[in-house]
């Protein structure tokens, strides 16, 4: 069969404002529920189907999280830990059974028109991913490491060195890929399938590769300054 191009869906659809009474309802629920209690509520919603518990699971978002934009949709199962730490910008689609564990102390900003695929896992404990970047189904991005000293206790007993990961506008990051603590992905990069990237990724290049490697600049990229 030959393949065929189509109209991409996510980043060119019209985000339409949450209507007042939604947001209306996030902030009697910020005002009235301690954040465990959020947590709780909004695990009620989490598995449900219908448009009701969609909008539930958003208006529970936007009570729970630092800020939160308009039209976000937020799939099934996904799962947060401390979402305190959250600024999700507008547009933004997040796919089902998405895990995304943030920290007491950290900080996550997911920015307008991200679309993150199903099962990603994000260790946002010093995050920004740009706008319009694509997610792609199972990938990771992980924010810090065991430093592993001393050597006489186990390893997870030691203590965490927490490195800041950037993910610039525009880039793709390909399905099943990891992205390692302190890495900063250029804008307008494309990250293959299954990568494991160590280091930075230069804007509109294409890695791939255990570990990433450079492959070639995207066809047509403009010069870009180093990131």
């Amino acid at each position: 069969m030959a393949d065929r191009t189509v109209q991409a869906v996510h980043g060119r659809r019209a985000v339409e404002p949450d209507p007042p009474f939604e947001r209306e309802l996030s902030e009697a629920m910020r005002s009235r529920y301690e954040p465990r209690a959020l947590l709780e509520l909004y695990g009620r919603f989490t598995y449900g189907e219908g448009e009701f518990d969609a909008m539930m699971r958003r208006a529970i978002c936007r009570a729970m999280t630092r800020s939160f934009g308009d039209g976000v949709h937020v799939g099934r199962g996904v799962l947060w830990r401390h979402p305190e730490t959250f600024d999700v910008g507008s547009g933004v689609f997040i796919g089902d059974q998405a895990v995304l564990q943030g920290r007491f102390d950290g900080s996550c900003a997911i920015h307008d028109r991200v679309w993150i695929g199903p099962q990603s896992y994000f260790d946002a404990r010093d995050l920004v991913i740009e706008e319009y970047v694509g997610w792609g189904p199972g990938a990771r991005v992980l924010g810090s490491t065991h430093t592993g000293i001393p050597a006489d206790v186990p390893i997870i007993q030691t203590d965490l060195t927490i490195s800041p990961v950037r993910i610039g506008a525009w880039s793709d990051i390909g399905v099943n890929a990891v992205v390692l603590p302190g890495v900063h992905v250029g804008k307008g990069a494309i990250v293959g399938a299954g990568a494991v990237v160590t280091t930075d990724v230069e804007p509109f290049t294409i890695v791939a590769g255990v570990p990433a490697r450079f492959l070639r600049r995207r066809e047509g990229a403009p010069e870009a300054e180093k990131v």
